[in-house]
């Protein structure tokens, strides 16, 4: 059985990724700071998206992504509910 991710350790694999695939530099990762704010232009957030979402093996909604005005934390936090509701049936079987 896989123990889940912490908070923090979501935080950095997904800062790592944002740092290696679009090439920002680690001290402007901020929670608060959306992915345009980082230079991130769409065509390279769409395959961050991808990366993620391969890395996590998760699956974000279509309509969940905004690029200009969704921050890091919202990134973090989609990251975190998909994660939960994957592991959720496991844990409900339990």
């Amino acid at each position: 059985m896989n123990s889940p991710l912490s908070d923090e350790a979501i935080r950095q694999q997904v800062y790592d990724i944002i740092v290696k695939e679009a090439r920002v530099e680690a001290p402007a990762l901020r929670p608060d700071a959306t992915l345009k704010d980082l230079g991130v232009g769409s065509l390279e957030a769409i395959e961050l998206i991808f990366d993620l979402e391969e890395h996590f093996d998760i699956t974000f909604p279509e309509s969940q992504a905004s690029f200009d005005t969704d921050t890091v934390q919202n990134l973090l936090d989609a990251i975190r509910s998909a994660l939960d509701e994957k592991s959720g049936g496991a844990e409900a079987a339990a």
